[in-house]
């Protein structure tokens, strides 16, 4: 049963990570689209800015400078690269960490520190995954709404990837947390086998006193 538990564990933990790191390379974090010419549809990522136009498709290009972009996409660059190896190494460490692993099978409290472990590199993987969608979120909010712009200006939106990361960052803090879980039901499985079993009880024999009737 903790074997089933494990497993279906790593699943959970690698459709998360998946998610966070296709996230992380898609160019979808803001999108902006013009009333004034509705033809462009401007896409814009970590690493890249994308022109969509019916006549050309779509066209990306790399920042040119990395210290000329805002001090919110330089963070989050930052926090994605960590999100994105401590998420591999925490799956690495879950799958040496499964029983079925023929890896320290004679240890079992290795197994057991390597998913805590990855419990841990999970929960970091995954807060500094929403960590910088948030940041972003809230700078595209500050922006979208500052009365210094002209109306007729555009201005950038939520993209798509804005919610995969947070769907795929939330989903790792949650696989984090059921490995602990599933580290606490197997102490409480092993603690339960280990308790010795009660002797049975012999049956009881009633003695009776043979008397004579005079």
């Amino acid at each position: 049963m903790q074997e089933v538990r494990q497993h279906f564990l790593l699943v959970f933990l690698d459709h998360g990570y998946v998610t966070s790191l296709i996230t992380a390379f898609l160019p979808l974090w803001k999108t902006m689209n013009s009333d004034l010419n509705e033809v462009e549809n401007w896409f814009s990522g970590l690493w890249l800015t994308c022109l969509y136009t019916d006549e050309r498709g779509i066209q990306c290009k790399a920042y040119d400078s990395v210290l000329g972009l805002p001090m919110d996409l330089q963070i989050s660059r930052v926090l994605v690269l960590i999100s994105i190896g401590t998420g591999g190494f925490a799956l690495l460490t879950a799958f040496l960490g499964l029983e079925g692993v023929e890896m320290c099978v004679r240890k079992p409290d290795v197994k057991r520190g390597l998913l805590i472990l990855s419990g841990v590199m999970t929960w970091v993987s995954g807060l500094t995954t929403l960590a910088p969608v948030s940041v972003v979120a809230y700078t595209t909010v500050v922006d979208f709404w500052d009365e210094g712009f002209p109306d007729v200006m555009p201005r950038w939106e939520y993209g798509e990837a804005m919610f995969s990361g947070w769907f795929g960052g939330l989903g790792q803090v949650i696989g984090g947390t059921l490995f602990f879980v599933a580290v606490c039901m197997g102490d409480y499985d092993l603690q339960r086998l280990s308790v010795p079993v009660s002797p049975e009880l012999k049956p009881r024999t009633k003695h009776y006193l043979k008397t004579e009737v005079l």
